[in-house]
């Protein structure tokens, strides 16, 4: 249809981004329709409704943190350092996108139990696949015990995430290494941190 191509809504995307990153979880409708210069029925008109354009959202930017994780789990070496890596990875791009993470995971999600479902399942999708990758390489055998770990560890790295984030003055270091402890831990593979050494990044 006229007016719905993919650049077109990339656009629109494009200008939700900017209104988020200045406004927050603050960020309007309206204040998204007047940054790409159309009135908010229209806006609404490219996705379906509100919860269209909250899970286009979800599918750009949730998706980009999964692509950048997943070669974290999949590039083999010293486990440790892999779940490092991750953690690293996850806890940097959150922090340069605040705005949009709140808005994302705290006011779509609060607005729309759609989008919250629709994030769940992006992030369950995350614990499966980890779990796949610990029964492939061995790490432990038994699937359900995989599953338990894999979602335990995505679960446990996300709420530890957003705490700190609410508290800025937690040195980023000292939160990736006690993740990395407890996730070595867990895999009965209990090589301590001060073996490897602060490893800065």
């Amino acid at each position: 249809m006229r007016g719905r191509s993919p650049d077109r809504r990339k656009a629109l995307l494009d200008a939700a981004d900017r209104v988020i990153a200045r406004d927050g979880q603050e960020a309007s409708m309206a204040a998204i329709a007047a940054e790409a210069g159309i009135t908010k029925p229209i806006l609404y008109r490219h996705f379906g409704d509100k919860s269209g354009l909250y899970q286009a959202l979800a599918d750009r930017h949730v998706r980009t943190v999964i692509a950048q994780l997943r070669p974290r789990f999949t590039q083999g070496g010293d486990l440790r350092e892999r779940a490092r890596a991750a953690i690293v990875t996850y806890l940097d791009l959150v922090g340069a996108n605040l705005n949009l993470y709140r808005f994302l995971f705290h006011r779509a999600g609060a607005e729309d139990s759609r989008i919250r479902t629709h994030m769940t399942t992006l992030v369950r999708d995350l614990g499966e696949e980890l779990a796949r990758i610990l029964v492939a390489e061995g790490v432990t055998p038994d699937p359900v015990r995989a599953q338990v770990l894999g979602h335990a560890f995505i679960g446990m790295v996300q709420t530890t995430g957003d705490w700190w984030l609410e508290n800025p003055g937690v040195d980023r270091e000292e939160v990736v290494e006690g993740l990395a402890d407890v996730i070595v831990a867990a895999l009965g593979r209990r090589t301590p941190a001060a073996a490897h050494g602060p490893v800065r990044t």
